[in-house]
């Protein structure tokens, strides 16, 4: 008997208020029990099909049809802000329109799947990104959902979390969607990926491991130029001749109107040939002027032990072109560090008055979302930049004049986490400290930044567990929460 088809989309089209399409009569199916990533480029529509699945979106036409009325569960890519003052019983309630008598027991059961332990009394919004991802999962596995979708799952997991979390979906029976910008860990689980095209708003389906999908993407696309070039060929051949002959009148002007004919069969004949995602352009930071002496010194800090802060005192200076990565497992206060230093308000850190901060928040909690692109690009500029080079600077990252207009809150993720570089840019800060720079991240960009942050000539504070991205940077100082 053939697998169960679960999910299926039948020509679907859809296009926000804006009416820019995102999906052009999408079709594909998703079997039972199957493992699939969603790809494509940022802003192709990877979380407008969440949204389409989960029913918050509706197609212009088509149909996106769940087989049996499958349930759905989804791990968003971040805590929603209105869920930051919970606490962590009140966050799974949520999951029910009737609350079950047993929720501590089904919580302690979903957190047990994801390696996480927490009193059910703990604040949301006081956990680290790590501890969010872990409770994103587990509030999606609290539903038993048919279908579970996942948004960028491993965004500021720890190695270790993201081990535990591949032998999860390895051993799990259920369906799940994924979209991840993390190579490696969709390469170890997922057995299909469902292409989102940018440009032609269109799906295809391709079936084996990432990595051998991407392959074969780029084999089509060198056959598809191939094809391209040899067809240019003959039309170009074909061109002349037409020209040749149109002048000559009689027979041999009814031989160029033929060969015309032929000419544009043939262009007719051009392949599409799909536009790989761009990659933004190499990058630089420029570095505020006359940065003299000490930059940032550390003499306390607060670190998270079985839930509870502990002051340490440890004596870190750094100064112009220093470095220094803090590391250490998840939940022990590695970003609640890096959003003191930017408040520079507590006892033992000082930042000289004079250095302008360039902050990358790993939740964005930097950009205001009802702002327009442009009016967040414009607050940040330097002077001396003027609205050409703002908008110069933008394109470099993707960042058109079609979304300058747009608010942020209506950007993906991913673009989200450009327009924070290129506020860098702009900004020339005379301290980077960046919190998980790679969250959200296509990874054909991450090299281009990882060699400008390499490159930037002032002080950087940095938290980061992608490893492929911090053996890049050449790190000064490093300091390790976990063993103070």
């Amino acid at each position: 008997m053939a697998e169960e088809v679960v999910l299926r989309f039948s020509e679907v089209s859809f296009e926000y208020l804006h009416k820019k399409p995102i999906l052009t009569e999408a079709s594909f199916c998703i079997r039972r029990g199957a493992k699939i990533t969603l790809m494509g480029q940022n802003g192709a529509g990877k979380s407008t099909i969440f949204g389409l699945i989960k029913g918050d979106l509706k197609p212009k036409s088509g149909q996106v049809s769940i087989t049996n009325n499958a349930t759905i569960g989804t791990a968003r890519q971040t805590m929603a802000r209105e869920d930051l003052n919970l606490t962590v019983e009140a966050y799974f309630a949520k999951a029910f329109s009737v609350v079950p008598g047993n929720i501590r027991s089904r919580i302690s059961k979903v957190l047990e799947a994801v390696n996480f332990e927490i009193p059910l009394d703990r604040i949301v919004g006081n956990l680290s990104g790590g501890q969010q991802a872990r409770l994103l999962l587990a509030y999606a596995l609290i539903q038993d959902p048919d279908i579970l979708l996942l948004d960028e799952p491993t965004n500021n997991l720890d190695k270790t979390g993201i081990d535990h979390l591949i032998s999860f979906l390895i051993m799990y029976d259920k369906t799940v969607l994924v979209i991840s910008h993390d190579a490696d860990f969709l390469n170890c689980f997922t057995e299909g990926v469902v292409y989102l095209d940018v440009y032609t708003h269109q799906t295809e389906i391709y079936v084996g491991d990432y990595y051998s999908v991407v392959e074969e993407i780029s084999r089509r696309i060198e056959r598809e130029e191939m094809k391209n070039a040899q067809l240019e060929k003959r039309i170009l051949d074909r061109k002349e001749k037409v020209n040749f002959f149109a002048n000559k009148g009689g027979k041999m002007r009814k031989l160029a109107q033929k060969l015309k004919a032929e000419t544009e069969d043939l262009e007719e004949n051009m392949v599409d040939v799909r536009r790989e995602d761009k990659t933004i352009r190499k990058f630089t930071i420029p570095v505020q002027e006359d940065i003299v002496g000490e930059v940032l010194t550390l003499k306390k800090v607060k670190v998270i032990k079985n839930h509870e802060p502990i002051l340490c005192e440890i004596n870190k200076v750094l100064r112009k072109r220093d470095r220094l990565l803090v590391i250490g497992p998840n939940g022990i206060g590695k970003s609640t560090l890096l959003r003191t230093l930017v408040a520079n308000k507590e006892e033992g850190i000082n930042i000289a008055p004079e250095i302008k901060v360039g902050y990358y928040s790993q939740d964005f909690s930097t950009l205001d979302f009802d702002d327009i692109v442009f009016n967040s690009l414009k607050s940040v500029m330097a002077d001396g930049i003027d609205e050409q080079q703002m908008r110069a600077t933008a394109a470099n990252f993707l960042i058109t004049g079609d979304l300058m207009g747009h608010k942020i809150a209506a950007l993906s993720e991913g673009q989200k986490g450009l327009l924070s570089f290129a506020r860098l840019v702009l900004m020339r800060p005379g301290l980077l400290i960046l919190d998980e720079p790679t969250n959200h991240i296509n990874f054909r960009h991450i090299p281009v930044i990882a060699s400008a942050v390499n490159n930037y000539e002032g002080a950087i504070v940095m938290v980061s567990h992608m490893s492929e991205f911090v053996k890049e940077i050449k790190f000064t100082e490093e300091l390790d929460l976990g063993k103070l």
